[in-house]
C-alpha cells in the first residue's frame, strides 16, 4: 500500500487533519516523512489504526477509551469496557422506551379533549413526575453528541450554550512574549519556542501567574477543526524582561471576552460559542478589532488559553493535562434611550 498524505486521509476518512494530529499526540496513529518531504504520510498500519479508531467512535466509546483498548493485551479489561458500554445502552433504551410511553399518553389524552384548555392535566400529576424523574441517561451520552460531526438537524438546539455555559471575562492590559510559525504543524512549533523561552528565561520563578494564549492568526478564514497556516503563541512577562529574538514583545491592549471551557478536541465548541455571541442582546461579536499592535500577524483574533499554565507546565506539559479555555473577543452593546 503506498504512502498516504495527511491531507489524502483526512479527505479519504472524514477525520479532520486537526483530530490526526491529535490522534498522533496522544499515541493512537503513528505518521511518518517521506525524504525531501515536509508533510506527514501514513502507511498501512497507521490507515488500519485509524479505521479502528472510527468504528470505535461511532460506537460513542470515549477516546480515553479508545486508547486503552488498542494498546491493551488483555481480553477481560476490554471485554469489560464493551460492557459497561452495553450497561450505558441499556439505560438509555429503557429510559427512551418510557418517554415514548408518556408522550403517546400524551397523544391520547389530546384526542380525547376537544377543549385544549383542558389539555396536559398528565403534566400535573405527581405519579408521572416521579417516572420521568427516575429515567437515566449516561451522562457522557450528552458530551458524546457534542463531539459528534455526523449531528442531525433535530440535536442542534440540544449542543447550543446555554447562559450558564459562557462565562465574561475580562482580560487585563498585559506584556507578552510571542512566538508564531507558519505551515504544517506551525502551533507545535510556536509552543515549543515559547517553553523554551519559559525554561531558559526561569519565568515561572519571576512570574508564577503568567498566563498562555495561543490563537490562529491566518489571514483569511480558517474552518474550525482544519490546521492553523499561521499560529501564535504569548506568554505573559514582567514589563523589563529581555525577550530573545526570534521572539517578539508585544503589548496587549486587555478587553472583554466571552469565555467557555473546551470540552472535545475538534474544536466545535468555537463555532457554538460564535453562535452564542451572535445571539447575545447584551453583547456584539468584536471579532476583528485590532487589541494589540503586529506588523507580523492578525491583531485580532480568539484566544485558547492554557488553563492553570503553572501546574500545566511545571508537571511536564503533558496532553492529557491539557485544558483550554476558549475566548471569544465581544463588547458590551450601547443601550440606546428610548
Amino acid at each position: 500500500m503506498e504512502l498516504k498524505t495527511i491531507r489524502q486521509v483526512s479527505l479519504d476518512y472524514g477525520v479532520s487533519r486537526r483530530m490526526l494530529c491529535y490522534y498522533e499526540e496522544i499515541g493512537l496513529i503513528k505518521s511518518s516523512r517521506k525524504d525531501d518531504y515536509a508533510y506527514r504520510v501514513y502507511d498501512e498500519n497507521a490507515i488500519q489504526r485509524l479505521q479502528q479508531i472510527i468504528i470505535l467512535r461511532k460506537l460513542q466509546i470515549p477516546v480515553k477509551q479508545i486508547k486503552d483498548i488498542l494498546n491493551n493485551q488483555n481480553a477481560v479489561e476490554i471485554i469489560e469496557i464493551f460492557r459497561q458500554k452495553i450497561s450505558e445502552l441499556d439505560e438509555e433504551m429503557t429510559a427512551l422506551s418510557t418517554l415514548k410511553s408518556i408522550l403517546m399518553r400524551f397523544v391520547d389524552e389530546l384526542k380525547e379533549k376537544a377543549d385544549v384548555d383542558l389539555k396536559l392535566e398528565l403534566l400535573n400529576n405527581k405519579t408521572m413526575l416521579a417516572i420521568v424523574s427516575t429515567l437515566s441517561f449516561p451522562e457522557n451520552k450528552i458530551k458524546e453528541k457534542v463531539s459528534m460531526e455526523e449531528l442531525n438537524k433535530a440535536n442542534e438546539n440540544l449542543n447550543k450554550l446555554a447562559d450558564r455555559d459562557v462565562r465574561i471575562v475580562y482580560l487585563p492590559p498585559m506584556t507578552v512574549a510571542a512566538a508564531y510559525a507558519t505551515g504544517e504543524n506551525c502551533e507545535s512549533k510556536a509552543n515549543v519556542m515559547i517553553a523554551q523561552f519559559v525554561k531558559e528565561s526561569g519565568l515561572l520563578n519571576i512570574k508564577p501567574d503568567a498566563r498562555s494564549f495561543g490563537f490562529d492568526c491566518s489571514k483569511g478564514t480558517t474552518a474550525v477543526g482544519e490546521p492553523s497556516r499561521v499560529y501564535e503563541v504569548w506568554v505573559s512577562i514582567p514589563n523589563d524582561i529581555e525577550v530573545p529574538a526570534p521572539l517578539l514583545k508585544r503589548t496587549f491592549d486587555g478587553g472583554l471576552y466571552a469565555a467557555h471551557v473546551l470540552r472535545t478536541w475538534d474544536f466545535q465548541d468555537w463555532g457554538l460559542l460564535k453562535e452564542w455571541v451572535n445571539a447575545s442582546d447584551k453583547y456584539d461579536n468584536d471579532w476583528d478589532s485590532p487589541r494589540w499592535t503586529s506588523l507580523e500577524t492578525v491583531a485580532g483574533q480568539g484566544f485558547e488559553e492554557t488553563l492553570n499554565f503553572y501546574n500545566f507546565t511545571t508537571n511536564g506539559s503533558e496532553k492529557d493535562d491539557l485544558q483550554l479555555d476558549l475566548l471569544f473577543p465581544i463588547k458590551r452593546r450601547t443601550r440606546t434611550m428610548e
